[in-house]
């Protein structure tokens, strides 16, 4: 069985759209669709139903999905520790959210460094989309991601919990509020649209009845440092994780905005691939980020 093909295969799944599968492992979508049919036809088994909805396992399909999921974990596992072997010293590859990676998580990994001298960490900051594609593709192992949904083949972990609230530049220690109305009218700079905070603004708003399309929104940003330094200079409000803006607040260069009637919370999760096992040192970094000993900044 062609391993290639079973990877599309198991992405297009994952995805639940061939264009985006396609943009995901970086082909044209005829040439993925093409990797498609060349499975089925090694399998002799029609595998997906495509629809202008994505595509749907047949009863076939399920069966050869969840063998994919399992053989490609596999397959990781042999290149890892081939990889271990071939390094002098192991080598710890985590990705996170940002509003994590850049400002908690350094902390963190610097106390686990401290305590395990021996091992080499790397880490890549993205969107919590963005770590789950890492690990479906089996770049990284480890991933904190900013909500928590249930899926197929990825396990999570419960980290620390979080609230979105609304920031504008520094102005008075007198407690600010407003009501969702008049939130509609101020400007807003935000995270960009698919990142994990944005997807938390939109499924609070809608539980309001309100669309994104209705709020006064600026511009979009993939920097929590430039959304911030936005705000400073009073160039509009934001709704960002307060873990991200401990500093700020601190330093009275920005103020939190009381939404009456909004209440933004969520957890931060540790996540990472099921039927993947962790080595050693993983399972030590997953056990120490998840315990009180982590000591985010």
């Amino acid at each position: 069985m062609n391993l290639e093909y079973l990877q599309s295969f198991y992405t297009t799944v994952n995805c639940n759209s061939i264009s985006k599968a396609a943009k995901q492992l970086h082909m044209t979508q005829p040439g993925l669709s093409l990797q498609l049919q060349n499975l089925e036809k090694e399998l002799e088994a029609k595998l997906l139903i495509r629809s202008n909805k994505g595509v749907k396992l047949t009863e076939e399909g399920k069966v050869v999905f969840d063998y994919a999921n399992t053989i490609l974990s596999i397959q990781g596992n042999i290149e890892r520790d081939l990889k271990n072997l071939q390094q002098s010293r192991p080598m710890l590859n985590i990705c996170s959210c940002k509003s994590v990676g850049e400002y908690a998580l350094p902390c963190s990994v610097y106390t686990y460094k401290k305590l395990n001298e021996e091992i080499d960490i790397n880490m890549d900051i993205c969107n919590s989309d963005c770590v789950i594609e890492k690990l479906r593709d089996h770049t990284i192992n480890i991933g904190i991601i900013q909500y928590g949904h249930e899926y197929k083949d990825i396990s999570t972990l419960k980290i620390i919990s979080d609230n979105i609230v609304l920031v504008k530049k520094y102005e008075s220690d007198e407690n600010q509020s407003i009501t969702i109305n008049e939130l509609k009218k101020i400007p807003l700079i935000l995270r960009e649209k698919n990142s994990g905070t944005r997807y938390l603004i939109e499924d609070a708003l809608k539980d309001k009845n309100i669309s994104t399309d209705s709020l006064n929104i600026l511009y979009d940003l993939n920097s929590l440092e430039a959304i911030k330094s936005s705000v400073i200079s009073g160039k509009g409000h934001s709704l960002l994780p307060k873990l991200a803006i401990q500093h700020e607040l601190k330093a009275k260069t920005i103020q939190e905005v009381d939404v009456i009637g909004l209440n933004i919370s969520f957890n931060y999760y540790i996540a990472y691939r099921k039927n993947y096992t962790l080595t050693d040192f993983e399972k030590k970094f997953v056990d120490f980020i998840i315990s009180s000993k982590r000591g985010f900044c």
